[in-house]
């Protein structure tokens, strides 16, 4: 046996480069796998902000692009016996001023708001939006007594 074999790092000087290659190669393991998972997260998000952009625009068109857009107004039910209550509900969007024929009372813009009625005959209720540019628009709903 060669007088090198009884050091004590003989054996490390030895398998050394064979370690070295180890590591680096675990290393470039690591790295791979963490750029790999990195370009995945970004893609995903990318993607993800993506949808909220989609959905901000479906959102903005929903309630009228920024201009005036009754967005529902209906009777809840809208078919009800002599002497009944029914609700009455609209929307509007980008309205100032809201007012209701024949009148119900006062009301005021609202994304979604019901009233309570108690109509003593058949009727349409017509629910006018104005907003502050001159612009209106209208709809009307019926309630049925039967």
């Amino acid at each position: 046996m060669p007088q090198d074999s009884r050091e004590p790092f003989y054996i490390i000087r030895k398998l050394l480069p064979y370690t070295t290659v180890a590591a680096v190669l675990a290393l470039l393991y690591v790295g791979w796998v963490f750029y790999g998972r990195s370009t995945q997260n970004h893609e995903l998000q990318r993607e993800a902000d993506q949808k909220d952009i989609d959905q901000a625009r479906k959102t903005y068109e929903l309630y009228g692009s920024g201009q005036l857009k009754i967005l529902q107004f209906y009777a809840v039910p809208a078919v009800v016996h002599p002497g009944a209550t029914t609700q009455l509900c609209y929307g509007v969007s980008n309205a100032t001023t809201v007012k209701m024929e024949p009148g119900v009372g006062e009301i005021k813009p609202s994304l979604n708001h019901c009233l309570q009625i108690k109509p003593s005959h058949s009727i349409t209720y017509t629910l006018t939006a104005s907003d502050d540019q001159g612009h209106s628009t209208s709809q009307s709903t019926d309630v049925v007594i039967r």
